[in-house]
């Protein structure tokens, strides 16, 4: 019994999936049979050690027959070999649901109770068993006043008694209780560490498909917006300036190439877009389409992330604008917290699909912007600004 509660810690661990969230769907599933109660009680691997405590029930046992031998000698007996046997399997127990786990504790205490009248005050002696049966079937907030209360309680009792080695069994058992009762509790705060960390997991996995899925989109739709213009384009051309189909027939290999360069980028997460670049590639697509084009001709200091940001913005909208806009004139503008781009088109229709544009209200909000869309049959402007911090 000089077993200290950091190794009882280790030794009870096993008991705390009776507290896993996760082993509920599985304690809810097993029934309360003594094959069942048996199998869970070898399951949880704290049987081995809870069976050379079950000895210290000789002392009572003891003194039950030296007292008075006879039907209450063996009455006390029978009531504590029950005893010593639920106190056995309430490691067991402890892995069933919370109803279970009341009953067989309040049954183990009702034991307690019926031996009073039998041995006495010999009954104090089992204040170790019944302090490690509050911490392994009742919830540690309800286990720690109650056991404490009763250790307590039970030591003094016994020291005005003079029952001193009672004294030492509620001091140990308090002790080890509180041991036993803290590592299941650890057991538990892991296990629900681990189910936080596999949630996370999957939804960093959920998230960074999204990523990859919207990039794609803002990439692949962009790029093959520019390269079924010049191919149109180079249609016409083909018979009439053949010089000028071929300059654009290279515009669509070098525009294909650079999409299949970027389809690698964005899935190994390494895509960067940048504002500047942007605007470039909408001018030479925009005077592909006969759209005139009003762009800035310099560029305010942005860092990577807003250039990143705003380059996907203007990318989304110039993409729009071609497919859909049958626009004369756009316009853009920039500046260091916002960037914007109009046009006069026939606006978009009510109850239209904006997947584009909702994965790009989604990546400015990430940033810490909003997104606004202003349409109607005179055009549609669309601006992304980016937020002020809330100061504290």
């Amino acid at each position: 019994m000089n077993t200290e509660p950091s190794t009882v810690e280790k030794r009870w661990s096993g008991m705390a999936q009776a507290a896993d969230p996760g082993a509920i769907d599985d304690a809810s599933s097993r029934r309360v049979s003594p094959r069942q109660i048996h199998r869970a009680a070898v399951e949880s691997g704290a049987m081995p050690f809870s069976l050379p405590p079950t000895v210290f029930l000789l002392l009572p046992i003891v003194f039950a027959w030296i007292q008075s031998p006879g039907v209450g000698a063996v009455m006390a007996t029978v009531l504590l070999l029950a005893y010593g046997a639920m106190f056995l399997y309430a490691s067991g127990i402890a892995l069933y649901p919370l109803q279970v786990r009341l009953s067989w504790f309040t049954l183990s205490t009702g034991l307690v109770l019926a031996l009073v009248p039998l041995i006495g005050e010999n009954v104090l002696f089992m204040v170790m068993f019944q302090a490690m049966t509050h911490v392994i079937l009742l919830p540690w907030r309800w286990a720690v006043p109650t056991m404490v209360a009763m250790c307590v309680g039970v030591a003094v009792l016994a020291a005005w008694l003079g029952v001193y080695f009672a004294v030492v069994l509620a001091v140990m058992g308090l002790a080890m209780s509180w041991g036993i009762g803290h590592g299941i509790q650890q057991e538990v705060l892991q296990g629900k560490l681990d189910a936080a960390e596999r949630r996370n997991a999957s939804l960093a996995v959920a998230a960074e498909r999204e990523r990859i899925g919207r990039d794609l989109h803002d990439i692949l739709g962009h790029s093959l917006t520019s390269a079924t213009v010049s191919a149109q384009l180079a249609q016409r051309l083909l018979d009439a300036d053949p010089a000028a189909a071929r300059e654009q027939l290279a515009h669509i290999e070098s525009t294909l190439r650079q999409s299949l360069a970027d389809v690698r980028a964005t899935a190994s997460g390494m895509q960067t877009v940048r504002a500047a670049t942007e605007i470039a590639s909408a001018r030479s697509v925009l005077a592909a389409v006969g759209i005139d084009a009003d762009v800035p001709t310099a560029m305010p200091a942005l860092d990577d992330e807003r250039a990143e940001l705003f380059g996907y913005v203007i990318r989304e909208a110039v993409t729009n604008i071609v497919r859909h806009a049958s626009a004369e004139h756009v316009r853009i503008t920039i500046a260091e917290d916002e960037v914007s781009i109009a046009d006069d088109g026939v606006g978009i229709a009510p109850g239209t699909a904006r997947t584009g544009l909702r994965g790009l209200e989604q990546r400015v909000a990430e940033a810490g912007g909003a997104l606004a869309v202003d349409t109607s049959e005179a055009g549609t402007a669309l601006t992304a600004r980016i937020l002020p911090e809330e100061t504290p």
